[in-house]
């Protein structure tokens, strides 16, 4: 039998390493701005044209690189980082592994200058299929320029598993992001199809992060400064009544390396308890400082994962660390920091956090209500009851009537209720003096459970609307009108680049759906009016619509489908809340009279009916 095992070509070797560390043209500018970094550039500049698909440049000034470096760069394994393995615990670069340009080569034409400041001309490299094409002398300015042209032409497999090119500018701005807060010190800009999207001169950190994401977030920061022997924790947080329902602008950077780490996010979040919901998280921008020793950053493809040595001391001074700021700034109780953990702190202040405000004024924070529920273990036990006949559903998959006398009037006006600050899209004008059985009623606001003929249904009351909410907005689409609530004094919004972004395309279907709003320019917005139905003011309105919408993008959702998503997500009802009789009857009847009322727009069921049968069954 003939030997089988044989060594893959260069290429092919380069193209199954690019498939870890190229995934798309994210990975190429996160490659390729960390080596300008590490090569001592103070000015950073990237282009791209179709989300990268195109076009990705990339050109520094640093110190660039001699004619023999130039070309053993694109060798895989080739590095100036490292030179023995014991160098992989002591790594204070962003790159090390040298795998990044030998990717890039494998499935993109590149093209690269660069000039050292001692030599009077550049050196010019093209590169296609890993193979050099062509190496040549040219004039260039100081520093490296790398051009990364049409990614993955030669696997058309990967290229179509690209997303569309909102998606992938999303995953661009959000890669650059983690780098340009991590480098407060380094001036960056990012241009997109010939128009600068962030322009960030050098600066502190706080200045960094206003310029990210816009002035307002000035007064929401609370600084994090502690450093002792063995770590060394910096940044700012959120003030608590700033949290959201959604997770967002939050970072943690171990080294200047940004990383993903739910344990220490619980970390954070458990310093908030008590100021705070359950629900809501708050805002934050944290370094960590650690000796390389203590760290193993060498487990995963992006960096983005790393291993701690004992990460519940991580976990215990992070806690502590934000605990203390929120205390010191008169937002917890003040809390003796070295006398709770035994901490003996350095006072030396890391030059990072230049530009911290001492003169600040909190407000105290307003605390969540929590709305009871009534007697909470007598109906714990009658679900554990409930339970095992859940899944029961109507197995014709047809609709459940309501047995009801109501009288439904078109196109009456919505009307007001005091005291609440629900509204749904429609208004039935029920009798219910007629009603000949005992009205619908919560459980635990969250479930609406209504009499019927074969039994009991249990309706999602947050699931349903969104259904109901979803068929209106998809059908304004098509040309149905909606009322629209005027602001007497217009407002204006200001968001973060990348959300601006997001907005201006979906400006022309937000306005078919009852928003008057536009672009005012430098990222601000004009809001005349909002949809009758959503009870909120326009900034907050907008920013939830926003964070869902951002939520849906990687689905690949149709842009219209996700706006109508979205709309309903921000509007439904929330779980938790409480529903009059009427509000629940009203939601019942538009429920079933949805083209597909048994699923929430994200397929989770509405609904669940209880047949007497099934019911009888759990008392034998």
């Amino acid at each position: 039998m003939p030997d089988i095992i044989q060594l893959l070509p260069d290429p092919v070797a380069n193209q199954i390493a690019a498939g870890e560390v190229i995934q798309r043209p994210a990975s190429v500018i996160k490659e390729l701005v960390e080596n300008a970094i590490d090569a001592d550039a103070t000015e950073v500049k990237v282009i791209v044209k179709d989300a990268g698909k195109t076009l990705i440049q990339v050109i520094d000034n640093g110190k660039g690189m001699s004619e023999t470096d130039a070309r053993l760069s694109f060798e895989r394994h080739a590095t100036s980082k490292i030179r023995k393995a014991e160098d992989l615990f002591a790594i204070n670069t962003m790159g090390f592994r040298g795998e990044a340009l030998a990717s890039i080569a494998a499935v993109a034409q590149v093209a690269m200058k660069t000039r050292r400041a001692e030599d009077d001309v550049a050196v010019c490299i093209h590169i296609k299929d890993s193979k050099i094409t062509s190496q040549e002398l040219c004039q260039a300015p100081k520093g490296t320029s790398f051009s990364v042209k049409n990614l993955f032409y030669n696997v058309p497999a990967r290229r179509n598993f690209l997303k569309s090119d909102t998606v992938e500018f999303r995953h661009i701005t959000s890669e650059f992001i983690h780098i340009v807060l991590a480098h407060p010190q380094i001036h960056f800009s990012l241009h997109h199809n010939d128009k600068e999207i962030y322009h960030l001169p050098k600066g502190n950190l706080r200045q960094r992060i206003i310029g990210i994401l816009g002035k307002k977030y000035n007064e929401r920061l609370v600084p994090v400064e502690e450093v002792t022997d063995t770590i060394g924790i910096q940044g700012f947080v959120g003030k608590p009544e700033f949290a959201k329902k959604k997770r967002s602008y939050q970072y943690f950077f171990v080294n200047n390396r940004f990383i993903k780490s739910p344990y220490l996010n619980h970390a954070l979040r458990s310093a908030y308890d008590e100021l705070i919901g359950k629900d809501m998280h708050p805002f934050y921008i944290l370094f960590i400082d650690i000796d390389p020793k203590q760290i193993d950053i060498n487990v995963h493809p992006t960096k983005q994962e790393i291993k701690f040595e004992d990460e519940r001391i991580v976990y215990n001074y992070l806690k502590v660390a934000t605990r203390h700021a929120l205390g010191k700034h008169h937002i917890t109780p003040t809390l003796d920091f070295e006398a709770e953990q035994g901490l003996n702190f350095n006072q030396n202040r890391p030059q990072r956090n230049e530009g911290f405000s001492s003169e600040r004024t909190f407000k105290s924070p307003s605390f969540p209500q929590s709305s009871s529920g009534g007697n909470t273990k007598n109906w714990e036990k009658l679900y554990s009851g409930l339970e095992k006949i859940l899944p029961i559903l109507d197995p014709e998959g047809t609709a459940i009537h309501i047995e009801r006398e109501d009288n439904v009037a078109a196109n009456t006006p919505q009307n007001q209720q005091e005291s609440r600050q629900l509204s749904f899209t429609e208004q039935s004008n029920l009798d219910e003096g007629k009603s000949d059985h005992r009205g619908p009623f919560q459980i635990h606001n969250t479930y609406i459970a209504n009499q019927i003929k074969s039994g009991l249904v249990l309706i999602h009351q947050r699931r349903a609307h969104e259904r109901i909410l979803f068929e209106k907005y998809y059908q304004a689409f098509q040309g149905g009108e909606m009322l629209t609530q005027k602001e007497l004094f217009p407002d204006t919004v200001t968001l973060p680049t990348d959300d601006a972004i997001l907005m201006k395309a979906m400006i022309p279907e937000l306005q078919l759906l009852g928003f008057q709003i536009e672009d005012f320019g430098n990222n601000a917005f004009i809001v005349h009016g909002i949809p009758a139905d959503m009870d909120a003011n326009p900034t907050l309105a907008i920013e939830t619509l926003l964070n869902q919408y951002k939520d849906n993008l990687d689905l690949e959702l149709d842009h219209r489908e996700n706006i109508a998503r979205s709309m309903a997500s921000s509007a439904a009802v929330r779980v938790g809340e409480t529903l009059t009789e009427k509000e629940m009857t009203e939601l019942i009847n538009l429920l079933f009279a949805c083209q597909m009322p048994h699923a929430s727009p994200t397929g989770k069921k509405t609904f669940i009916k209880l047949k007497l049968d099934d019911l009888a069954q759990q008392f034998n």
